[in-house]
């Protein structure tokens, strides 16, 4: 008798110290992580537009270019054409009316499609839109070679946080992303959860095709801080 009341006391220390754990890591989920120091700058976004319409004209001329923004311009740019909610729930201005893509596009309604993704055979388009609903704010942070995303979304009423770092590179026409470390909220995230997750959204259809490069861009890189789209 003495022997199974320990063995329950053991039992019911395992049990508490799960439950403890397991409080612990949902509180470091739901815990957002503080965002990247981000400045903008209300003319930032048209700094780039102007940089890749430069690129455009040197190519057109025949001669090498590219285009380097800085984290104020990269930041403005994403949130001007990715149509994001934000995480005060309100909308980014709209891009202005012809303004030129990395691929030189006209971001209008006669030129890009109102969702790249419903082309693509076997892809849902109100999934894609489903899940692109749940993202509140996207802020990026460049340091060296390294880029470093920072993520809000929602998920059945919740805000949650997640912070991906790497390094980009192009490979075979389409762009690639190594992460380097990540985390959900405030809870780390295993380097072989985040290679494998990694691995699986880049090589799903959807992604894959919305992750190819533009025919006339060769690469893009983070150096020293700037994003460097190179063209051919």
């Amino acid at each position: 008798m003495a022997e199974m009341s320990v063995w329950k006391k053991i039992n019911l220390i395992v049990t508490l110290v799960s439950i403890a754990l397991l409080a612990y890591v949902v509180v470091l989920i739901l815990h957002k992580a503080p965002p990247p120091d981000i400045v903008y700058d209300s003319q930032a976004a048209a700094r780039a537009e102007q940089k890749f319409q430069a690129a455009d004209q040197a190519k057109a001329a025949g001669r090498s270019s590219q285009v380097q923004l800085d984290p104020t311009e990269l930041n403005s740019y994403l949130h001007q054409n990715l149509g994001l909610i934000g995480a005060d729930g309100s909308s980014p201005s709209s891009a202005p009316h012809g303004a030129s893509s990395p691929n030189g596009a006209a971001a209008n309604d006669s030129a890009l499609p109102a969702d790249p993704a419903a082309s693509v055979p076997g892809v849902d388009p109100a999934t894609v839109a489903q899940a692109r609903s749940t993202v509140r704010d996207v802020k990026v942070d460049m340091v060296g070679d390294l880029i470093k995303a920072y993520v809000i979304f929602n998920i059945h009423g919740k805000d949650l946080s997640l912070q991906l770092e790497g390094r980009l590179h192009a490979e075979n026409g389409y762009l690639k992303f190594d992460p380097v470390s990540g985390k959900l909220g405030s809870l780390p995230l295993p380097q072989s959860t985040l290679n494998s997750a990694v691995s699986r959204l880049m090589s799903s259809p959807e992604n894959r095709e919305s992750l190819r490069l533009p025919p006339d861009v060769a690469d893009i890189q983070i150096v020293n801080g700037q994003a460097v789209v190179i063209y051919k």
